[in-house]
């Protein structure tokens, strides 16, 4: 009888064993389960349609014989303009990045937050910015034309390399700044200080101490600008124009222009491993980047320009970076309010009049076409869209955040899967969409949903990492209390976890917001005509002739500048303390 008693005790024991480890596992993978269907249905299964397109047997048999030479140039020039971007990024961004990391100066915290914004800027807007100060009817050409009576614009630059290379610097030299710089910021200064008094001056204390230190951080963000030059598309589409296709621009011609769907697909394969090669570098090098060597705080640096030499680094270093991010985003509000028109009685004088017939000309459709879709449309479709990405990535992001703030072993392995879509560039995601939702019985090739759908895909790593460090923070104790005193777990994560997150989480929806708002690449491919986004709008518009035209398009991308610029401050004035400089 005892014995049959301590047999049912112990079954007892291990059923209830059994129903714990079963309720903590079921506990820990609902969070991701979400997520998982998520990417597994928009990401890896269009993934894996475009794999299979590309390297089907019988796709490959359709290939013509002279697309093997639009591969090889197209590779050739992606490599090229690349590497030529890096350079010329690292020309500018290594000083800049010594300057912010040695130097206290006034403005400084204005001229650092002056270089953020463009990484975060759309690149239609970018483009426009560009075209504003530069291009055929911008500043600097009507100027000359006014000055020496010219009929035409003296200065090339729309549809050219240097414009190419000009835009990707003025994108990607913040990456050093943020990186470099913060490595070099934190460096111990007494290292230098020990150099100069063994003999050694100031550049060979720089050469053989300093650089040595900061060499991971200058790879890393090396080949951090390369990947994003490498998968660069919006740049290259509209301030390279036709002369100039990288891999992410001829996937989108033969896709879209040529419907060559499996020349489209293994171009796409071919960037998807070169992108894999150069992540797995990065992961490797970025692993050395931490600086253990007594890093100080970055103030204990800081000091002001004494020497002349100093002074003209300092000086001639921020006027460069003033005039190399002021001077496009502030030609774009003020082309976007001027009207050209010829000085009476001279043929080839160029004069302008303030006017604000564009704006007025963003409600109207004059022709009453049914085929027109006015600009204030997409800006609402754009709003609509971003709203619909915002709600997704929170009601995605937030469980997965919540289990990595308390990563365990099956947190750390699925981690690294949330990072993927970051990979893939957007024309990918677009062309997978294409492929894999073409036909039953997921037809949603015509719905107006992949936009938002493919946003939330770009967003949700970004949301995600927004998220994590504010829930890491909150200590147990105060969950442990509130229980404590009776309150329900509902009211306990009101009044504990949500006061402390509530920061994060407004930034992190505004990330969701900017992001959707300004998305180009994805949409470009997926998006339906009669519905529009306002960077789609923009660009259609500033390929078509017309002085009304172009105003409208100098017009959208300013409401879209502006309204990305109040999110990016928005996202530094809500961000999380130390929750990383990206």
């Amino acid at each position: 009888m005892r014995q049959r008693d301590n047999e049912s005790a112990s079954q007892r024991v291990g059923k209830s064993t059994q129903g714990g480890f079963a309720e903590s596992l079921i506990r820990r993978i609902a969070p991701w389960l979400g997520v998982s269907l998520f990417l597994g249905l928009f990401f890896f299964c269009p993934l894996a349609r475009i794999l299979w397109l590309g390297l089907n047997p019988a796709s490959l048999l359709t290939i013509a014989p002279d697309s093997l030479l639009i591969i090889r140039h197209s590779l050739l020039f992606t490599f090229y303009q690349a590497c030529l971007s890096t350079l010329l990024t690292l020309l500018v961004g290594l000083p800049a990045a010594y300057l912010f990391a040695r130097f206290d100066f006034r403005g400084k915290p204005l001229l650092r937050l002056l270089t953020a914004i463009p990484f975060m800027l759309p690149t239609v807007v970018a483009a426009a910015g560009f075209n504003a100060l530069l291009g055929p009817r911008g500043w600097v050409n009507l100027g000359l034309m006014q000055l020496f009576g010219l009929e035409s614009a003296p200065i090339t630059f729309v549809h050219t390399l240097w414009a190419i290379l000009f835009a990707h610097v003025f994108y990607n030299t913040t990456i050093l700044i943020r990186v470099v710089g913060n490595a070099l910021a934190h460096l111990d200064p007494r290292l230098e200080q020990a150099a100069r008094i063994l003999g050694a001056d100031a550049r060979r204390a720089f050469w053989q101490v300093t650089l040595p230190l900061l060499r991971p951080s200058i790879l890393a963000a090396s080949l951090l600008v390369f990947l994003f030059d490498f998968t660069s598309f919006g740049v290259i589409l509209l301030l390279g124009g036709p002369r100039f296709a990288t891999l992410e621009v001829e996937i989108y011609k033969q896709a879209i222009q040529i419907f060559n769907l499996p020349l489209a697909a293994l171009l796409t394969f071919i960037q998807l491993l070169f992108t894999l090669a150069f992540s797995i570098v990065y992961g490797r090098i970025v692993t050395g980047v931490a600086v253990t060597t007594t890093p100080h705080t970055a103030q204990s640096n800081l000091r002001r320009a004494r020497a002349w030499r100093e002074k003209l680094f300092v000086g001639g270093m921020a006027s460069l970076l003033l005039a190399l991010f002021l001077l496009p985003m502030a030609s774009l509000p003020l082309r976007s309010v001027a009207r050209l028109e010829a000085a009476r009685g001279e043929r080839t004088a160029v004069g302008y009049d303030l006017t604000s017939n564009y704006y007025t000309e963003l409600f109207v459709n004059r022709l009453d076409s049914l085929f027109y879709v006015p600009p204030f449309k997409a800006l609402t479709n754009s709003l609509l869209y971003a709203t619909m990405t915002v709600v997704l990535s929170l009601a995605l992001g937030f469980p997965v955040a919540s289990a990595l703030a308390r990563p365990g072993r099956l947190e750390r392995f699925l981690d690294p899967f949330l990072m993927l879509p970051l990979g893939a560039s957007a024309v990918t995601l677009g062309l997978g969409f294409i492929v894999a939702f073409n036909q039953p019985p997921l037809a949603l090739i015509r719905s107006p949903l992949l936009v938002p759908i493919a946003h939330t895909l770009i967003a949700l790593p970004f949301v995600i990492r927004s998220l994590q460090p504010a829930l890491a923070s909150i200590p147990d104790r105060l969950r442990q209390a509130a229980t404590s005193l009776g309150a329900s777990p509902l009211r306990t994560w009101f009044t504990v976890d949500w006061p402390i997150v509530s920061r994060a989480t407004l930034a992190a929806a505004i990330f969701a917001f900017t992001v959707s708002l300004g998305e180009f690449g994805a949409t470009a491919l997926v998006s339906r005509p009669e519905y529009p986004t306002l960077p789609i709008a923009i660009y259609r518009f500033l390929s078509q002739p017309g002085g009304l035209n172009y105003g409208q398009a100098m017009d959208m991308a300013t409401i879209l500048m502006v309204v990305c610029g109040a999110g990016i401050l928005l996202i530094e004035r809500f961000r999380l303390p130390g929750a990383g400089e990206f």
